[in-house]
C-alpha cells in the first residue's frame, strides 16, 4: 500500500498542510488505497531516504517521492489504468500554473492569516523551530504578521479574484469534474479550514460553492477530516 507522510498538529488528526491535502485528493482521484503517516516538522529522519526535509512525502513500493507536483506526475505516469490527474499537455500546463500560483501568490496572502494559527495549534515539539524559521523568512514576529486579520482577509480576497471569476463560470477548474488543478487549489484552503476553522471567502462566494463542492467529492473525505472547530469542542 501507498504511504504519505502527512503533516499533522498536537493533534494527530488535525492535518493541514496544503500540500499534503493535494495529494490525498489525488490518491483518491487516483482510487488508489493509501495510509496516511502523522509527521511533525521536526521529524526529519523520517524522510530521510526521500533526501529532502518536506512533506507530502510519499512511499510507492521501493521509491519515494517528494513534493505535491511531482508527486502527482508519479501517479498519473506508474498508474496510467487509474482515472488521469491531468489528461495531457494542455491540461498538466494549466494544472502546474495554478500549483505555481498558489504557492507563490495565494500563500502569501495567507501567510498573515494563517501562520499564528499553525503555531499555536502545532506539537509541543515542533513551536520553537515553527517560530523560528518563520519568523526568520518573514522577518517579523508571528503576532506581528498576524495583527491584522480584517485586512489580511481583504488582501486575501482580493488575491482571490482570478479565481473567483473562473469559478463563477465553470463548476471546476478541470471543467464538469475536478482535475488537478482544483486540488492544488483546493489544498490551500482546505489548510485555512483545517487550522482556522474557515476559508475566510464570503459563503455567497463562487469559491465557498466551489470548495463545500469538493469537501463533498470522493465520498465526503475531506469534509469528515476534524479541524480545529470539531476538536476544540471533543
Amino acid at each position: 500500500m501507498i504511504k504519505l507522510f502527512d503533516l499533522a498538529g498536537r493533534d494527530d488528526r488535525l492535518r493541514f498542510s496544503p500540500y499534503c491535502w493535494r495529494t490525498k485528493m489525488a490518491l483518491l482521484h487516483k482510487g488508489l488505497p493509501f495510509e496516511t503517516i502523522a509527521w511533525r516538522f521536526t521529524e526529519k529522519d523520517a524522510i530521510a531516504p526521500s533526501k529532502q526535509i518536506r512533506v507530502p512525502t510519499l512511499v510507492d513500493g521501493s521509491e519515494w517521492i517528494a513534493d505535491s507536483f511531482p508527486i502527482a506526475l508519479h501517479l498519473d505516469r506508474t498508474h496510467p489504468d487509474k482515472p488521469a490527474l491531468m489528461r495531457g499537455d494542455a491540461e498538466r500546463a494549466a494544472a502546474r500554473f495554478v500549483n505555481t500560483w498558489c504557492d507563490f501568490t495565494l500563500h502569501l496572502a495567507m501567510r498573515s492569516l494563517l501562520l499564528l494559527d499553525v503555531y499555536n495549534n502545532a506539537a509541543e515539539k515542533d513551536r520553537s523551530y515553527f517560530r523560528e524559521s518563520r519568523e526568520k523568512a518573514v522577518g517579523q514576529t508571528l503576532e506581528q504578521l498576524c495583527g491584522d486579520r480584517a485586512g489580511s482577509v481583504e488582501t486575501f480576497v482580493k488575491t482571490f479574484a482570478p479565481m473567483e471569476r473562473t469559478l463563477k463560470d465553470e463548476r471546476f477548474l478541470g471543467g464538469t469534474q475536478p482535475n488537478y488543478a482544483d486540488y492544488a487549489l483546493f489544498g490551500s484552503l482546505q489548510w485555512a479550514n483545517a487550522i482556522s476553522g474557515t476559508t475566510f471567502l464570503p459563503p455567497d462566494s463562487a469559491g465557498a460553492a466551489w470548495f463545500e463542492r469538493l469537501l463533498d467529492h470522493h465520498d465526503g473525505y475531506a469534509r469528515k477530516a476534524p479541524t480545529v472547530r470539531e476538536l476544540a469542542t471533543a
